[in-house]
């Protein structure tokens, strides 16, 4: 029995119009960086946040990371706002399909890698955070507990009181179906953009997930246009 959804926020419930990092890391990013007195490249960045290399990584060039990850996300809280105010900031159409979802009973979590200020303000901006029984950023006390690590699941699990047998983790990208996999716990892909391997069940859209879990709660066939398979 499915009891609760774990969603990844941005490019599963929104997106941004026009982003790309090496342009949003040279505009906000590395100028923020260079004030602590370091220069790291956007390549070393993306390494970083994909867990190939530590977050702790910039303890060698004398800086805190726990400074170091703050001041990126002042960084890109400050992009987030603008964005916003430019509306390049949109919800995907099928986030109506969350209310549904939280009217069947499911407990709801969302977590990001992002801070937890950014993950707010991008819930809030579309007033999404009411669908949520908890909400997950980036925690300053474990920086590499971010996805693929299993750290924002489990502790989603536990404020939720379930186990991962009852859950299902919604996400976009390999990360999301990574940490679903380590928390012992099955991976719904969303494809927004491009499939990646391993997830248990593809679907194109949140109202594909919830045909997904009335299937599975009734020991129904997958519906339609729902996969455990890679192509859709």
């Amino acid at each position: 029995m499915i009891r609760a959804l774990i969603f990844d926020v941005d490019e599963t419930l929104v997106y941004y119009e026009g982003y790309n990092l090496e342009e949003w890391f040279g505009r906000y990013t590395a100028p923020a960086i260079k004030r602590l007195g370091i220069e790291i490249d956007a390549e070393t960045y993306r390494k970083m946040t994909r867990g190939e290399l530590p977050r702790s990584y910039v303890e060698r060039f004398g800086v805190s990371h726990v400074l170091f990850w703050k001041t990126v996300d002042g960084a890109n809280l400050k992009y987030r706002i603008e964005a916003a105010e430019r509306g390049k900031i949109k919800p995907f159409p099928d986030v109506d399909a969350l209310k549904e979802l939280k009217d069947m009973g499911l407990k709801l979590a969302a977590v990001s890698n992002a801070s937890q200020e950014c993950t707010e303000f991008v819930l809030d901006l579309f007033k999404l955070r009411r669908y949520f029984d908890a909400v997950f950023g980036k925690d300053y006390s474990y920086l590499d507990g971010a996805k693929p690590s299993p750290y924002l699941i489990e502790k989603s699990l536990k404020t939720l009181k379930i186990s991962p047998e009852e859950a299902l983790v919604v996400g976009d990208s390999k990360s999301d179906v990574l940490a679903a996999h380590r928390a012992g716990v099955k991976a719904v892909q969303i494809v927004r953009f491009e499939k990646v391997e391993n997830a248990d069940y593809y679907v194109k859209t949140l109202w594909q997930l919830l045909e997904l879990v009335e299937s599975l709660n009734s020991d129904q066939p997958e519906p339609s246009g729902i996969s455990s398979k890679l192509p859709l």
